[in-house]
């Protein structure tokens, strides 16, 4: 029984999310191989190499693989899926666009967004938006499976040495072409991958008072910067920093939520964080059922005097 897991990378690192879907095929037992497929993408493929509990990476290189479409990467799976009991994607917005493309070719049932191995064939993944936990078990010959990265460990990066074979890369499937990309880029972390994140919700007004008031507190901290889903949709923050169901599924060591309520879609996507601080000054509101520190106060007097404090 062997597990592939596929790699979610820019062509020279191996991006976070790979580690954790790493532990989870660590989980389902016997080997655990690493697709990374790409073009120019050597300098990837010997980072996976290092990952502990890897025992081979496979490097797919071709041209068609540079932009991650997932008609091609789905074809470079299904290539090699025969050898496969288990094929394990990053529930990433490229992991959720190749998974059910290999799903459906395979024939088989997708599992989405494990938060847990029970054994080789039982997973569990929450429903309802995460108020329940489904257990489910698959017959499937080859489970085709999406991780959810907040509920597994990130394997360690370094002290693997797996060997690297290399794998003829697919050709172009035609069926879709890469246009362009525009890239947000902020000197603030990542959210997925930030250890401390600082959201503000719509109780901050305009997106003026949303910059001054939760700006200064992120760059103090050096943290992300989130927002819930109804400060987002008012405007006040952009949809690249939501935070919930809809948005970034997100579970670092410090969360600090301000003047957010605690809609469930919000608390979907925050509430596997390790530490969680509410600032709010209705005591009533929802956010404080999940936080271990709360504050009822009013943010715009409590927040810059944190920061004063910090």
């Amino acid at each position: 029984m062997t597990a592939l897991v596929i790699a979610e990378h820019d062509h020279a690192t191996v991006k976070p999310a790979t580690l954790n879907t790493v532990t989870a095929a660590l989980a389902c037992g016997g080997d655990v191989h690493v697709l990374v497929a790409g073009a120019n993408a050597a300098e990837a493929a010997k980072a996976a190499a290092q990952i502990a509990g890897v025992s081979k990476v496979i490097a797919a290189d071709s041209p068609s693989l540079a932009e991650n479409l997932a008609e091609n990467v789905a074809a470079q799976v299904l290539a090699i899926a025969g050898n496969y009991s288990h094929i394990l994607f990053p529930s990433t917005a490229n992991g959720k666009n190749v998974a059910p493309r290999v799903a459906a070719k395979l024939d088989v049932a997708q599992i989405s967004d494990i938060t847990a191995v029970v054994s080789a064939d039982t997973f569990e993944r929450p429903i309802y938006a995460g108020n329940a936990i489904a257990t489910v078990q698959s017959s499937d010959a080859t489970k085709v499976i999406t991780v959810r990265t907040t509920g597994f460990d990130a394997a360690a990066a370094t002290g693997g040495s797996a060997a690297v074979e290399n794998a003829a890369g697919v050709a172009d499937s035609g069926k879709s072409s890469f246009v362009g990309r525009e890239v947000t880029k902020s000197e603030r972390p990542e959210l997925t991958a930030a250890k401390i994140i600082v959201s503000g919700g719509r109780a901050l007004g305009s997106a003026e008072k949303f910059t001054e008031v939760m700006a200064p507190l992120a760059d103090k901290l050096n943290a992300g910067l989130g927002a819930s889903r109804a400060a987002v949709d008012a405007g006040y923050a952009p949809n690249d920093w939501q935070v919930g169901q809809t948005g970034k599924i997100v579970a670092p060591q410090l969360y600090i939520a301000a003047g957010i309520s605690g809609a469930i879609q919000h608390l979907a996507g925050m509430k596997d964080s390790k530490v969680i601080v509410a600032i709010n000054k209705d005591e009533e509101a929802p956010i404080f059922s999940v936080a271990d520190y709360g504050l009822v106060a009013d943010l715009f007097t409590a927040v810059p005097e944190l920061v004063k404090a910090l």
